[in-house]
């Protein structure tokens, strides 16, 4: 028995090293630095008290659940499609959706600002049929552009997956009985899916709350709390400010990844 509890310390020692160097010190430090301005542990309620801080926290709620509900609308039709028909090109198309996945936050907000930039294709375009130039890419509408852009792909991978395992049995059965096919769809295929879709929306959500590179390259119009931290941290060299502003978000996106994780577990298990 000793021998057995010596073999799982010592299996166990890498992990706790690295949750002790990588998060647990890290994070103490962060709390401490929160809470060593002037106005001490009050620091983390500027997300309430600072006009600004909260306006900021509201858009990046707002504009994660927006990009959340659409990735996941998006990307359960398509991934549905792509399970179900086979047909030439259906593997590069999967290429293709996936290919976001490989690029970094920066290269994200720049192909936004040549798709609806200044220079864009979407300014060439109605200043050629209209005669004004529609510039989108420096705004919340351009970012949530290149979030959905980055998004699409983490949903569309765990939405065909799950759709993969489905049991087609049970949609003939519904069929069989007279449901139409939109019945089939919300009795019998999105269920089966909650699961795969309540995970992959919170990843999408959690993302989208912390993603930095993009909303700082088209960072002209755009308060996101990303940016708030960094102007903080940078150009008002407000180091306690930053620190209980990213704890704050740290929280948030740990909530909303902790109660999908107890709302798929209990999906998966009422399935079951």
């Amino acid at each position: 028995m000793k021998a057995n509890n010596t073999l799982l310390f010592f299996l166990a020692l890498p992990a706790g090293l690295v949750f002790l160097a990588f998060f647990l010190i890290p994070m103490v430090r962060l709390l401490g630095i929160g809470a060593s301005g002037d106005e001490g542990m009050a620091a983390y309620l500027s997300i309430l008290t600072t006009p600004r801080h909260f306006q900021s926290m509201i858009a990046t709620v707002l504009l994660s659940c927006g990009v959340t509900l659409a990735a996941v609308a998006v990307s359960t039709v398509s991934g549905l499609f792509l399970v179900r028909n086979q047909f030439p090109g259906r593997s590069i198309l999967i290429s293709m959706l996936t290919l976001p996945l490989t690029f970094p936050g920066v290269v994200i907000g720049f192909l936004v600002i040549l798709l609806a930039g200044r220079q864009g294709l979407l300014g060439i375009f109605t200043k050629a049929i209209s005669g004004d130039k529609v510039v989108l890419a420096y705004s919340m509408v351009g970012l949530f552009i290149g979030y959905l852009y980055f998004s699409i792909p983490r949903v569309i991978l765990t939405v065909m997956a799950a759709a993969e395992k489905l049991d087609s049995a049970l949609e003939e059965a519904a069929r069989s009985l007279g449901a139409p096919t939109w019945r089939v769809v919300w009795d019998v295929i999105l269920p089966a899916l909650k699961p795969g879709l309540i995970a992959s929306g919170a990843i999408c959500f959690a993302t989208s709350m912390s993603a930095f590179g993009t909303a700082f390259t088209l960072a002209t119009n755009i308060d996101v709390l990303a940016m708030t931290i960094y102007t903080e941290f940078t150009l008002g060299a407000n180091l306690a400010g930053a620190a209980s502003l990213s704890i704050v978000l740290g929280l948030v996106t740990w909530a909303a990844l902790f109660i999908a994780r107890n709302l798929s577990g209990a999906a998966v298990a009422g399935g079951g």
